[in-house]
């Protein structure tokens, strides 16, 4: 194996659209866990000559590199281009397509926000066909603990960081400020809901923060898996009953995983949708 893992003389690869491909379909093999040229030649479908010199070349240029005993692995050069990819096209302008599919889809008010400091900072909203306007506003910002989409944000908070905006949430009195009549719910109901949404992937709003106003959150993680925007569609109550939401939670967590995999996560599969929007 150590013979193979050598990488010759660097040699020009010959020039076409179909050394492109083969070269990224090199990649993608290291990629997938091919660590040696037979691997790698099995899962391109080229010869083993071709495939070394392929392979070479990619090791020259840096999108590959080979360790001793360990073999083909992707190079520093991939891990340049991811960074600048990421930085070059903003979240927004990704997230752009996912969004106005789930308005397209559920006809609701869509927010795409990230967390700053202990608040929710909107990047994007899209305004609902359904009920009337909410207060949300792109740049508009609102307490993490108040809302679906920063309960959403803080699904890998400790339970002491749940407890400490929990606190800093609260308004005087215990009852909300914007909804006097409505009664603020306990910490251990907080902690319960909250561990629920960690075991499912999502959060709701259920009038949390603004009187009739429900929604149902999901986050967005990067290649790291850690959660970095969320996503909502958020309506008022007749248009937004408990069954839509339970509906709308495989829906919500679909475009937050596309959005994931545009940022450089990983797209992982959710339950179909369970009813009727």
């Amino acid at each position: 194996m150590q013979d193979e893992l050598t990488p010759p003389a660097k040699d020009a690869a010959p020039a076409g659209t179909q050394t492109l491909m083969r070269g990224l379909a090199v990649i993608q093999a290291v990629a997938s866990g091919a660590r040696d040229l037979k691997a790698i030649a099995s899962h391109v479908g080229t010869t083993r000559s071709t495939t070394h010199r392929l392979a070479s070349a990619l090791v020259d240029e840096r999108y590959l590199r080979v360790l001793p005993q360990v073999g083909y692995l992707l190079g520093p050069k991939l891990i340049e281009l991811g960074f600048q990819a990421r930085e070059e096209v903003p979240l927004v302008m990704l997230a752009g397509p996912w969004l106005d599919e789930l308005s397209r889809q559920t006809g609701d008010t869509i927010h795409l926000a990230i967390r700053d400091g202990d608040e929710v900072l909107y990047l994007h909203k899209t305004p609902g066909r359904n009920g009337p306007e909410m207060r949300s506003r792109v740049g508009h910002r609102m307490p993490l603990a108040r809302t679906g989409i920063g309960k959403a944000l803080l699904l890998d908070a400790s339970p002491a960081e749940w407890h400490r905006l929990y606190e800093i949430s609260l308004p005087a009195a215990g009852h909300n400020a914007l909804w006097p009549d409505h009664p603020e719910q306990t910490w251990e109901q907080v902690h319960a809901r909250m561990q629920t949404y960690v075991k499912g992937g999502y959060a709701f709003d259920l009038e949390d923060n603004e009187p009739s106003i429900r929604c149902v959150a999901a986050p967005i993680r990067d290649a790291s898996k850690r959660i970095v925007a969320a996503i909502s569609v958020a309506s008022t109550v007749p248009y937004m009953s408990l069954e839509k939401m339970d509906a709308l939670v495989p829906v919500v967590q679909e475009a937050a995983a596309g959005i994931s995999a545009e940022v450089g996560g990983v797209a992982r599969g959710v339950a179909t949708q369970r009813n009727s929007l």
